[in-house]
């Protein structure tokens, strides 16, 4: 994960901005921020699964505006128990994000979740953020 996290962040251009709030002391040469993981089914009800084309489309509409500095995208393959106790198997794809200290990082967040569940049919994509010593 920290290569995936790497790999996203190296064309991150570094920006001055107020330090967040992580409770993470640092080592030198790191600075604290935070990043955030999107998990995004690729099952639909009823129809086509999402294709990589189609994910790939999502990425260069939806994310790569709301993150121009770089993201990460990697296969994944996961499990949930459904409403009606079903274990529903499904392939992934993950987004690693080191997010820009900025205000509207949420909205930004949420506006791509919102798009992905509207687009493909989906119930709902999963996030996590956490604090992360970062160093580019």
């Amino acid at each position: 994960m920290a290569l995936a996290l790497a790999l996203g962040a190296g064309g991150c251009a570094h920006q001055a901005a107020a330090p967040v709030e992580t409770g993470l002391a640092c080592p030198v040469g790191h600075e604290a921020m935070r990043t955030a993981q999107l998990f995004f089914g690729r099952n639909v009800t009823g129809g086509a699964d999402v294709d990589a084309a189609a994910f790939s489309r999502f990425v260069d509409d939806e994310l790569t505006p709301r993150f121009p500095d770089g993201l990460t995208v990697i296969d994944g393959g996961g499990q949930w128990r459904s409403p009606s106790d079903v274990l529903v198997r499904e392939a992934s794809k993950v987004v690693f994000l080191v997010l820009p200290q900025k205000p509207d990082i949420l909205e930004r967040l949420d506006a791509v979740r919102a798009a992905y569940k509207a687009r493909f049919s989906q119930d709902s994509v999963l996030l996590v953020t956490q604090p992360a010593c970062v160093s580019f």
